[in-house]
C-alpha cells in the first residue's frame, strides 16, 4: 500500500463516528466561547482575534473566524500541500457556523461568578472539545494550520510553534483590552493545553511510540515522509527466547496520535507498540 492510499484509508476508517465526534467538539468549543471567553474579553486563536476585530471595528466575531480560516487554508494549500490541508476544510468551515449557532448561549447569566471561574470554566470546556476534534483526526483550522507551517519552515517542534502564535495573539490583547486580560487568556491557554492533552491520551504535549514490526521499512517510511519525524532504530533480544529484534522509537507530538497509531495498525496489525508519556524532549526539531 503506498503513502497516499495509507493516508486516505486511516481518515475513512469509522468516518460516521469521527465526524460526530468533531461535531460534539466544535459543539462544545463553541458554547464555551459564548457563555464564557466572550464575556470576559478572553483572547487567543482565531476566535480570539474575531473577538479584538469585533470589539475594534463591529464586524462579527464568526465571519472573521470563516475569513481567516479560508485564508489559512489556502496558504496551507499552497505551503503544506493537499494531504496535510483536506482534514483541516471541515472543521474549518463548521467552527465559525458553531460560533453562530450557540451565539444566543451568550445571554446565559452567569450571575457575580469570579471572573478567574469564568475563565477557569470555559478554559476547560474548550479542553474538552478541542481533545475531542483532535482525538477523531481533525482541527478547528485557524492557528493549528498556522503551527504547522510555523513548525516546518521555523525548524521547531509543534509545541514551540503553538506557544509561538498563540502568545502572539494573545500579546494583542494587552492593546485592545487590558493587562488583566492578558493574564487570564495565558492562564486559559495553560488549562486548555492540559485538558486537551488529557482527553487525547495522557498529560504530556509528546508521546513516545516503541514498535516492533515485521514492516520495519513501511513503518519507517510512514513516519519519516508522511509525518516529517525521525526515527531510532534499536537493538533488543528477547528474554525467553533470546532472539533479536529491532525496536522503532518515534517521539510525536500527542496531537499526531491518531494518525500515527492508525497508520502502524493499516501498515501492520500485529505489530506491538507501547506508548509512553514523553515530558520532556530536547534536541532535534
Amino acid at each position: 500500500m503506498d503513502n497516499r492510499t495509507l493516508i486516505k484509508s486511516i481518515y475513512s476508517n469509522h468516518k460516521v463516528e469521527r465526524i460526530l465526534e468533531l461535531l460534539l467538539g466544535l459543539l462544545l468549543v463553541s458554547s464555551a466561547y459564548n457563555i464564557f471567553n466572550r464575556k470576559c474579553n478572553l483572547v487567543y486563536g482565531v476566535s480570539g482575534i474575531g473577538l479584538m476585530v469585533n470589539k475594534t471595528w463591529g464586524i462579527d466575531v464568526s465571519l472573521t473566524v470563516l475569513i481567516c480560516n479560508m485564508f489559512l487554508v489556502l496558504i496551507s494549500f499552497i505551503v503544506l500541500g493537499k494531504n496535510s490541508t483536506k482534514n483541516t476544510i471541515l472543521g474549518s468551515l463548521l467552527y465559525p457556523l458553531c460560533i453562530k449557532i450557540t451565539e444566543p448561549l451568550g445571554n446565559i447569566d452567569l450571575g457575580s461568578l469570579e471572573l478567574f471561574l469564568v475563565a477557569a470554566c470555559g478554559a476547560l470546556l474548550t479542553g474538552l472539545g478541542l481533545g475531542l476534534i483532535f482525538k477523531a483526526g481533525y482541527t478547528t483550522g485557524g492557528t493549528d494550520i498556522l503551527n504547522q507551517i510555523v513548525s516546518k519552515y521555523g525548524k521547531v517542534s509543534m509545541g514551540k510553534a503553538m506557544y509561538f502564535t498563540d502568545l502572539l495573539i494573545v500579546l494583542f490583547a494587552i492593546y485592545v483590552f487590558n493587562f488583566p486580560t492578558f493574564v487570564y487568556s495565558l492562564i486559559s491557554m495553560y488549562i486548555i493545553s492540559m485538558i486537551t492533552d488529557k482527553v487525547i491520551l495522557g498529560i504530556s504535549s509528546s508521546k513516545a511510540f516503541y514498535i516492533i514490526t515485521e514492516h520495519e521499512t513501511e513503518v519507517k517510511r510512514f513516519i519519516t515522509e508522511n509525518l516529517s519525524h525521525g526515527v531510532t532504530v534499536l537493538e533488543a533480544r528477547g528474554g525467553y527466547t533470546g532472539n533479536i529484534e529491532k525496536v522503532i522509537m518515534c517521539i510525536i507530538p500527542t496531537k499526531e496520535y491518531f494518525l500515527f497509531k492508525e497508520g502502524i495498525s493499516f501498515i501492520d496489525k500485529d505489530a506491538f507498540f507501547i506508548v509512553t508519556d514523553a515530558y520532556e524532549v530536547s534536541g532535534g526539531v
